[in-house]
């Protein structure tokens, strides 16, 4: 039976080879004027042939007061666009790999030291700055925020605008929309924090219109043949606070404004969090928003095995399956998922050889079986790897320029030259076996000798 982690999957007019997605993962060391360092390039470029169909940039703050800490990256900017451009260019010019960005504000918990450093808020001396927030509603231990009035709203939502026209000059094939962990748009969203009196507060209408109105407006100037989705915390796992029930109306309502698919995670929102968590434990929450609100999910949470990732989608709990902490244990997760189910998965021509289930096969792994020999040929435009005679013919690669089928002559040469050094090696042992083999008849033959004089002594010998 065949893979569906395998399968390709379209959003709009972007197709995805595949159902195995890289996550927006924090990696909190841009610039101190939050442009993408080499950091990112090597990051991303690493995951950029990691073998997913999609992997997405970090969550982008759209604005000063929108990053996390510090060293974020921003998407405000002329240099931080041009920053990212680098690794774009990067990403394109050696994968196929489509690519998206989460865009986001940290809103009320905004503000902090990068986790190794303690996570603690920043002071004023330290670079901080007061964050805002649907309301007054510290996050605990945070400074407390100060609340958005309607022209800060409108603000915000120039912001977000302005970052995604920046992300389709950049070329981004898709953007998610982060309304979930506790940040700016969750915070809406969540009774433990949203406790505004006006519109934008109160029963769940009130508290879903500004990240609705901030979705719209994104919507607005992103292509329409691209997909967007949203991040979104399915419950806040307190009680009182944001539900399942909750996630399903609100993402009804994202679709009807057009919203292609919803990643489901949860939590965030409050220290006071009790998550019962274990392998695909957020799984059932993109089941019931793919199943109630009738759009496409993306399950994320603990999943670290090819199977898991593969009965999420064959069980129809959702279209993609998105990795962090796993991929980033497990760079090649794919590569290993794909050997596991029998299947294939991208991968760069320069890593053709490092395993023998990549598309090249691993033609020159030794020792190679008494008698064959090896050859490739180049016939016309099609390139071909010929083991063992013309019956085992077998085609590959017709797609790529002669130079590979050079440098795989010369390291079939290579290989040719250790047979060779190998067969040199088994005839000096063969020959000393034979010496061996003529030293020990000699030594038989004067052992029978000996034998014989003992006899004919024994004969002697009074009994």
């Amino acid at each position: 039976m065949a893979s569906r982690l395998f399968s390709p999957f379209a959003l709009r007019d972007l197709t995805l080879v595949n159902r195995i997605v890289v996550s927006p993962m924090a990696q909190y060391s841009g610039s101190l004027t939050n442009e993408a360092t080499d950091w990112h390039l090597m990051h991303y470029g690493n995951w950029a042939v990691s073998g997913a169909s999609l992997m997405f940039f970090e969550a982008t703050a759209v604005e000063p007061r929108g990053r996390v800490g510090l060293y974020d990256l921003g998407l405000w900017t002329d240099a931080q666009q041009e920053s990212i451009a680098r690794i774009v260019s990067f990403c394109r010019q050696h994968s196929q790999t489509a690519l998206g960005m989460q865009l986001a504000h940290a809103g009320r918990k905004s503000g902090a030291e990068r986790p190794w450093e303690g996570g603690h808020p920043l002071t004023m001396e330290q670079g901080g700055w007061q964050p805002v927030g649907p309301g007054d509603v510290a996050y605990p231990g945070r400074l407390t925020p100060r609340m958005l009035d309607h022209d800060g709203m409108d603000g915000v939502k120039r912001d977000f605008v302005a970052a995604t026209l920046r992300t389709e000059a950049l070329g981004f094939d898709l953007i998610e929309l982060h309304a979930a962990h506790g940040y700016l748009l969750h915070s809406f969203l969540s009774p433990l924090s949203n406790n505004r009196n006006d519109e934008y507060g109160g029963d769940i209408a009130g508290r879903m219109r500004f990240p609705l109105e901030v979705f719209a407006a994104m919507r607005a100037v992103w292509p329409s043949h691209k997909p967007l989705g949203v991040r979104i915390s399915a419950t806040d796992w307190v009680d009182g606070g944001w539900t399942l029930d909750d996630a399903v109306v609100f993402c009804r309502e994202l679709k009807k404004l057009g919203c292609d698919y919803i990643c489901a995670s949860s939590g965030g929102s409050s220290p006071d969090q009790k998550i019962d968590v274990g392998p695909s434990y957020q799984v059932p929450f993109a089941r019931r928003v793919r199943e109630d609100a009738g759009i496409p999910s993306m399950a994320v949470g603990v999943i670290s095995e090819a199977l898991q990732a593969e009965q999420a989608i064959r069980d129809g709990a959702a279209d993609l399956v998105a990795l962090g902490r796993g991929m980033t244990y497990d760079p090649r997760w794919a590569w290993h998922a794909a050997e596991t189910l029998k299947e294939k998965a991208p991968f760069p021509p320069q890593y053709a050889r490092s395993h023998h289930t990549l598309r090249f096969g691993d033609f020159f792994s030794r020792p190679a079986p008494r008698g064959w020999a090896i050859f490739a040929c180049c016939f016309g435009g099609a390139h071909f790897v010929i083991v063992g005679g013309a019956a085992a013919r077998t085609r590959f690669m017709s797609d790529q320029p002669n130079n590979l089928v050079l440098e795989l002559l010369r390291a079939m040469r290579g290989d040719i030259a250790g047979l060779k050094a190998d067969t040199i090696e088994i005839k000096e042992r063969l020959g000393t076996l034979e010496s061996q083999s003529a030293s020990m008849s000699r030594r038989i033959d004067r052992m029978g000798g000996d034998v014989e004089t003992i006899k004919r002594c024994l004969e002697i010998v009074p009994a």
